[in-house]
């Protein structure tokens, strides 16, 4: 397989969810802006979404991917095939009384996801709902999970990498058509979710039928438990969780102290995440996303050159792309929002605050991005405890630095928190895998790395003289000319880097890579 041609392909589609992820972020800034309705759904939104990054999308794939490997690698496709349906009939279950446990107690999940929603009884009483509304998406997003896990160790990666623009259409569509003829618009945003959770999860059935590998659910759970299987994946599940655990709880914690922060924080800091996540989708999540396979594959036959050289070849991927990414969120962190969301009700004081956390995201995003790359290092080996001590101690960290920089910067503080404690992740999982000999760094990486910060210095100096040539906020009743002065600042920073790299003997052919 090439990775190269497959991870184009895997960030092209990233690419797609992310550009209709900003479209439906747009939508939802001008008809909402920053405001309690917005904070509200948020909160409702990450609490179901939480639970589907940890229970699912996290610790399930972590675990079940490299297990399902095994399977398909050394017993064949029946075996296989019976083992994904007991593990379907598990999961639907378990999340279906899951789900209904959330609609019930939703009040109280509110309350420990936003306490200081308690003293606003609009605030408390929207959160509510729309939890309610929105909780059975966790059952679709974990089928959907249990499907991408199932394609990709098949070597299927364009449908997975598509699904979630089918979430964002849902929400353009909802903020467009349905909005306005509710009597409250923002529960048009809650719906969305649920429709797009079935949409997802319908998407995927073809593309299983095709591999041969549509998982059947079972009437009863408890046959599914007794497969070997299941409790494999099960019992690597648990530690997995406190695993992917570390930035999801921090998550939680930031959510409730942002709760108690100025009106609009918690908007803030989502439309800043928003933002953050293309970078993170587009290398972080594809390259995590198609090298846990591959690497899973070279530990069941015992490839360990191959699997070290995997890693290597990620890793410098990622640099190459991520630290000009970093760069340019710092630097282009008002011409982007303002571009972006300076609209409508989106209001010049929501500007600068978003601005804010997206710098303060930037700040860590090498970090955010390096720990998917480099855990699944860990996983693809099935030893789950390293990460799960790292993360520990992570939370930790996080933690005390909230304590640092929240009476400092305010809601910014809670972003720089997040980054910081990323890239504290992805030192120890770097230094682990070198130490225990899993990974042994090629050659060349210092010439690599002065060259990239060479051509790093010259496009942050074209960003910051382009950048202050123009008044964003200004330019909001020109949107076309705000829209092309970004594009064109974007395009300038890009030859300045990439040419400067070609300058230097850089060529794309020196990261193709072939998996065995």
């Amino acid at each position: 397989m090439n990775l190269h041609r497959t991870l184009v392909t895997v960030s092209g589609m990233t690419m797609l969810s992310r550009i209709t992820g900003l479209v439906r972020e747009f939508l939802v800034a001008r008809t909402f802006g920053a405001s309690v309705y917005t904070d509200a759904f948020f909160v409702a939104f990450r609490i179901p979404n939480l639970l589907r990054r940890l229970f699912a999308e996290g610790a399930f794939a972590q675990a079940f991917v490299p297990i399902l490997a095994e399977y398909k690698n050394q017993q064949g496709n029946r075996a296989t095939r019976l083992m994904a349906d007991h593990v379907a009939t598990v999961m639907f279950w378990v999340l279906l009384a899951t789900s209904m446990a959330g609609i019930v107690f939703a009040p109280a999940i509110v309350l420990l996801m936003a306490s200081g929603f308690a003293s606003d009884p609009l605030a408390m009483s929207l959160s509510v709902s729309m939890t309610r509304i929105m909780f059975p998406y966790i059952l679709f997003m974990s089928l959907v999970a249990l499907a991408g896990g199932i394609l990709n160790t098949w070597r299927e990666f364009r449908v997975p990498a598509f699904t979630p623009v089918l979430l964002n259409l849902s929400f353009i569509a909802a903020t467009l058509f349905l909005a306005p003829w509710l009597p409250q618009p923002v529960y048009a945003l809650a719906i969305a979710v649920l429709i797009g959770g079935l949409l997802q999860l319908a998407f995927q059935v073809p593309a299983l039928r095709k591999v041969g590998m549509l998982p059947r659910v079972g009437l009863n759970p408890f046959a599914g438990l007794r497969d070997e299987g299941v409790r494999r994946v099960l019992k690597q599940m648990l530690p997995a969780t406190f695993a992917v655990s570390a930035a999801q709880i921090s998550l939680i914690i930031n959510t409730n102290i942002a709760s108690h922060l100025a009106n609009g924080s918690v908007s803030w800091l989502s439309y800043a995440d928003r933002l953050m996540e293309l970078p993170t989708g587009l290398l972080g999540v594809a390259l995590g996303t198609i090298l846990l396979p591959s690497l899973s594959k070279a530990h069941a036959t015992g490839d360990m050159a191959e699997y070290s050289s995997l890693l290597d070849w990620g890793l410098r991927l990622c640099f190459l792309l991520a630290t000009p990414a970093a760069v340019a969120l710092m630097i282009l962190s008002v011409p982007l929002t303002t571009t972006l969301f300076h609209y409508g009700k989106f209001d010049p004081v929501s500007v600068a605050m978003t601005a804010r956390a997206l710098v303060a995201y930037g700040v860590g995003l090498m970090g955010l991005i390096l720990v998917k790359i480099l855990a699944p290092g860990f996983y693809a080996k099935q030893d789950i405890r390293t990460p799960v001590k790292i993360g520990v101690g992570v939370l930790v960290a996080t933690q005390l630095m909230n304590l640092a920089f929240v009476p400092w910067i305010a809601h910014a503080g809670l972003a720089l928190s997040i980054g910081l404690g990323a890239t504290l992740n992805a030192g120890f999982l770097y230094l682990m895998l070198v130490k225990r000999g899993i990974y042994r760094p090629a050659t060349g990486w210092w010439p690599f790395l002065l060259k990239l910060a060479g051509a790093l210095m010259l496009m942050a100096g074209a960003a910051l003289w382009l950048a202050d040539r123009f008044d964003w906020i200004a330019m909001q009743a020109t949107p076309a000319l705000r829209i092309g002065a970004l594009s064109l600042v974007i395009t300038a920073c890009g030859a300045a880097y990439f040419g400067s790299l070609w300058a230097m003997g850089f060529r794309l052919g020196d990261f193709k890579r072939e998996s065995r």
